[in-house]
């Protein structure tokens, strides 16, 4: 059978925010692809691009293996991916480039793809996959070698060399299971783990229980899962678990789902599968506070090794989660915390400042929920226009000098809000000091009253209120003076 070589357009070098953290996770839809590529006959590798920095490092794998086929697949499970950051973009465009020049066929599986098809078919891609990609590529290479048409197969955008073939929408798979495990033998783990000694946190590794997500928030895109919401067994996560633990003595793990454990009791059935097999695991998932309040959800996290929990909270003001169609309430988010911090699980949250609509009240009471719930830690962001989205279409007439950010540090407002991209930026530094200023107060606090809770951490969190109570107070000022400026 036909060579295939894997590859993808997410470089953490050129990603600088996500390359300081250290904390990088392997291709993990690519893996997923190429190990059902694997699994019907083709000879597959993979040309892992995320600890790179340049996409003409491809060049020696094109050369050695001499592939039939290179196939882009970008990890829809990086929510990064969804962003189509330019700086991927540009790198994607140059992997097609190089492919073509050494013959050969260059398919290309990505959410900025699927949204902007046109500028990778203008730029040498034989193939776009739309959407959830596996299946599809799967019939295209079977079409591909045994000479039949491709103009049938769901899912695909190619030139015929006088039109654009756009073919009909490929449903996403519900049997996630039919799937092969990842082919996890194709990465080097090694090189992930010794780039996560640097990032002074336990090396982890990225699983997905379920694809896709049913809710509606309305600044959220989803081009490759879908608005359905699909789930692993229980049993075949815990395989995929016991495998890694085995073969790269890895204990924690990131759960990369959208959403962690929606379907009902998966959560209680996936802690006792770990059970049976005598597994003992650290991990942590993305949430909604709602989700948690449902059943016992919280206590069959806790008991199977849930470590930290990012919950998407937004905003602590009511009027801007009912417009972003966000379907919680800022007292569930309240409820949520506290229940999680009574069974030791961290709480991060995610917020999203400069949605349409938001004033300066709206922003005060984020402060005040984020000074009052002291979560463990937060991600700030601005709100992003996805294609695809209701909020996209929304502010799409503001987008005509910049639809994309470079590298997820950008933190550019695209659209007109209520005030303009350094007031914003702005407001970020000034909410991660306000948050780590309060967290040293409320340390010292605890610390004086049961000294026994005294140690580096804490110690350190303290210290540091001399640097941030005074740049809390200047920072308030330069936001205050920006905030007339706009």
């Amino acid at each position: 059978m036909s060579e295939i070589l894997f590859s993808h357009s997410y470089y953490y070098r050129l990603d600088p925010k996500q390359w300081k953290n250290k904390m990088p996770f392997p291709p993990l839809g690519t893996l997923y692809a190429a190990a059902l590529m694997r699994k019907n006959g083709y000879k597959v590798n993979l040309f892992d691009t995320n600890l790179l920095d340049n996409p003409s490092s491809i060049v020696p794998a094109l050369q050695k293996t001499k592939p039939k086929y290179l196939v882009i697949y970008d990890d829809g499970f990086n929510y990064l991916t969804k962003m189509c950051l330019t700086n991927m973009r540009e790198a994607c465009f140059e992997m097609i480039s190089l492919g073509k020049k050494h013959g050969c066929l260059v398919m290309v599986c990505s959410s900025d793809s699927t949204d902007h098809y046109e500028k990778y078919l203008s730029k040498g891609a034989d193939f776009i996959i739309k959407g959830e990609g596996e299946i599809t590529l799967l019939e295209l290479v079977n079409a591909i070698e045994t000479n039949q048409p491709t103009n049938t197969i769901s899912g695909i955008v190619y030139s015929d060399g006088t039109q654009t073939i756009n073919t009909s929408k490929r449903n996403v798979l519900q049997n996630l299971d039919e799937l092969p495990q990842p082919a996890w033998d194709l990465v080097n783990i090694e090189s992930y783990r010794s780039i996560w000694k640097q990032s002074k946190q336990e090396f982890t590794l990225n699983i997905a229980t379920t694809r896709g997500c049913p809710y509606k928030c309305n600044w959220c895109a989803k081009p490759i899962y879908g608005n359905r919401y699909n789930a692993h067994s229980p049993e075949y996560i815990v395989k995929e678990i016991e495998y890694l633990q085995q073969q790269f003595g890895v204990r924690r793990f990131w759960m990369c789902d959208d959403i962690f454990g929606l379907k009902p009791h998966w959560v209680q059935e996936f802690n006792q599968q770990l059970e049976q097999r005598q597994l003992k695991i650290k991990y942590f998932i993305q949430s909604r506070v709602d989700l948690l309040l449902k059943e016992d959800t919280i206590d069959a996290l806790a008991q199977s090794g849930l470590e930290e929990v990012w919950v998407g909270a937004e905003s602590a003001s009511q009027k801007i989660l009912d417009a972003m169609d966000k379907g919680t309430k800022v007292e569930e988010i309240y409820k949520a915390t506290q229940l999680l911090k009574a069974k030791n699980i961290k709480v991060a949250f995610f917020l999203q400042f400069g949605y349409l609509g938001e004033n300066k009240s709206d922003i005060q009471k984020t402060i005040a929920m984020v000074k009052a719930l002291q979560p463990d830690n937060i991600g700030i962001s601005v709100s992003y226009p996805l294609p695809g989205t209701v909020f996209y279409e929304k502010v799409k007439d503001d987008l005509k000098l910049k639809a994309n950010w470079s590298d997820s540090d950008d933190f550019e407002m695209m659209f007109k809000g209520t005030y303009n991209s350094d007031f914003y930026r702005k407001l970020q530094r000034f909410v991660h000091k306000e948050f780590r200023k309060s967290q040293g107060i409320a340390n010292l606090k605890s610390i004086l009253k049961n000294p026994s809770r005294l140690n580096f951490k804490n110690t350190m969190s303290v210290l540091k209120l001399g640097y941030y109570v005074p740049s809390v107070l200047v920072d308030r000022w330069h936001l205050k003076m920006n905030e007339n400026e706009s």
